[in-house]
Parts: C-alpha cells; sequence; structure tokens
C-alpha cells in the first residue's frame, strides 16, 4: 500500500466503528465522475491476471460473465462487466420480500396475513416446491411463510403472489429506485420473466446496481433493523446455491445470498453478503448468460468457479 493509499484509504477498524448503514453507504458510493475505479485488490501484476482468468472462463463455458465484489472494511473491489445488463431472474425476490416488509408491514401484521390461491396459481407460476404442498394449497400461507418460499426455496407462485400484494412487478422497480439502485427493473411475472434473451433491457440488472441494492439490504439502513433481521435469515436459508456460491466459496464462509436461473440462454445468477470468519463482510454478485440458446441445464459451474476466484482474490 502506498502513502496514499494508507491516508485516504480508512482502516478496517475505522470503518467497523462507523454506523453500519454510514460504512455502507460510503462503500458503495459511486465514483466521482472521471475518477477510475481501482479494479483489483491487490497489485496491478495480480489484478491482471485475475482479469484474464475470468475471461477465460468466460472463453471456457462460452458465456458472458458480470462480477462485482467489494470488501466493505477496506474498499477492495474486483469488477468485471459490472455495468453491463444481464438478466436478473429469481435475484429479484429478495427484493420483492423486502419490499413488502418496509411497504406493507406494521409489527408483524401483514406478515402474519394468510393468503389462499388455487392449484392453477401454482401450475401456472412452474416451480413451486413449497406453495404446491398439498397442505398448503388446502390452508393457504402467511405472508411470512410466503417470503421465506420465495427467498429461501426460490418458490415461482410465492413471489408472483408477493408482486400480487405489492401492486404488480413495477413495484420492485420502484423499490430498487427508492433504495438507490437505478438499473435494477422488474416487468413482468413469474415465469415470463426468465425468457432472458440477449436484446433484452426489461428484467435486468447490473452486477454493480443488485451487489449494491442486497449490501443496502442486509447490511446497511434500508430497512429497519427486525426486518433486516428476517430477510437475513430467509437469505442464510437459502437452498439453491450449493452447486453456486456454496460450491465455490470455503465452507466456512458465512452465506446471505439469492441465485436465478434462466430456462434458456444458460444464465445462472448468484448475489449476496458473504462472511469470512472472523472479518468483515463481502458482498458478492455473480451474473452469466450465453448469447445463443444452449444445450443443458444453467451454467453452476461458471458461477462456483467465479466465486472461488473472488475468494482468493479478496480474502
Amino acid at each position: 500500500m502506498t502513502e496514499r493509499d494508507a491516508a485516504v484509504r480508512p482502516s478496517r477498524r475505522r470503518v467497523l466503528a462507523l454506523g453500519t448503514g454510514t460504512a455502507v453507504a460510503a462503500a458503495l458510493a459511486p465514483a466521482p465522475a472521471g475518477a477510475a475505479e481501482r479494479p483489483t485488490p491487490r497489485t496491478g501484476s495480480e489484478g491482471a491476471a485475475l482479469g484474464r482468468r475470468l475471461r477465460e472462463l468466460e472463453r471456457k463455458h462460452s458465456a458472458r460473465l458480470g462480477v462485482f465484489a467489494r470488501d466493505l472494511a477496506t474498499g477492495r473491489t474486483v469488477v468485471h462487466r459490472a455495468d453491463e445488463r444481464f438478466p436478473m431472474c429469481s435475484v429479484f425476490k429478495t427484493l420483492a420480500a423486502a419490499a413488502v416488509l418496509r411497504d406493507l408491514d406494521r409489527d408483524g401484521e401483514f406478515l402474519a396475513r394468510r393468503v389462499r390461491y388455487t392449484r392453477e396459481c401454482v401450475e401456472r407460476a412452474g416451480y413451486a416446491p413449497v406453495t404446491g404442498e398439498e397442505e398448503n394449497l388446502a390452508h393457504g400461507m402467511t405472508v411470512a411463510e410466503l417470503c421465506a418460499a420465495a427467498v429461501s426455496e426460490s418458490d415461482n407462485a410465492a413471489a408472483n403472489l408477493l408482486l400480487r400484494e405489492l401492486g404488480g412487478p413495477t413495484a420492485v422497480t420502484r423499490f430498487a429506485r427508492s433504495i438507490g439502485d437505478r438499473r435494477t427493473r422488474l416487468d413482468r411475472w413469474e415465469p415470463e420473466l426468465n425468457s432472458a434473451e440477449p436484446w433484452r433491457v426489461t428484467d435486468t440488472t447490473t452486477p454493480r446496481a443488485i451487489g449494491g441494492s442486497y449490501a443496502r439490504l442486509v447490511l446497511g439502513d434500508a430497512l429497519r433493523r427486525p426486518d433486516r433481521e428476517l430477510l437475513t435469515g430467509w437469505l442464510k436459508a437459502n437452498t439453491t446455491n450449493r452447486q453456486r456460491f456454496r460450491a465455490g466459496l470455503p465452507a466456512d464462509w458465512v452465506l446471505a445470498d439469492k441465485t436465478g436461473g434462466g430456462s434458456d440462454y444458460g444464465v445462472a445468477n448468484d448475489v449476496g453478503v458473504v462472511w469470512p470468519p472472523g472479518a468483515p463482510p463481502v458482498v458478492m454478485a455473480v451474473l452469466t448468460t450465453r448469447p445463443t440458446l444452449p444445450e443443458g441445464p444453467n451454467d453452476s459451474e461458471l458461477v462456483a468457479a467465479t466465486a472461488a476466484l473472488l475468494a482468493d482474490a479478496l480474502a
């Protein structure tokens, strides 16, 4: 570290001494116009090597890879296509649940409300491991249970029911704008929002934008503390990351993340906040897609390999 770096970069201890919301806001503030963001965490040669490895992953997987990762204590950052648009897919479900917590619930009253729905609602959504259970079809689910199903299990029908309560998909866009995210947008319902055509602007985000939103929701002051703790608990209970962040990050890192995947174009996403042992959190967003219709499942291996590189670079 140069003397100039030492003078302008706050120490880890000083960042931790700040209020959580203040630290997150400072860490995620856009760079001044014309300023060059430091794209890698260490030296220029190490950064160039990391960039080459990310490009090699793109070539190996015939994919476009978007990365935004930042150690919120030191400001160390890895970016690769961080401001390009990618299909969002189920990553939106965290924002939908957060909007319910902030805008609809008061002291748990709305979360306790029971929502009834039809089998047709479940079948139309496509993927419904929780809402499709016979007991839930018969008796309905509380809003809190729908939030947990959407975030932790990626249940499409649960997400659609939350969107219905919020007033439709564009409510997620408005929520994103209200927390400082100018790029993320949701336009359609499940499962249509997953079509992921390369030319599409609707239902997209950028790695930097969605990574920043997750950091504000989990670590910042975008939500009240009880709501933040609820949302973080749902993210930590995620069951869909085993072949993505969980496969690429060290086993002792704590994850609070949400995956997303499209039925076409090989979309495989994972976004969240991770805690290395005894260290401050790191926000991580990895978004992927292919320019042509692929054969086979989503490319989770690409996300896992990218996460492993990020863990090595930021540890």
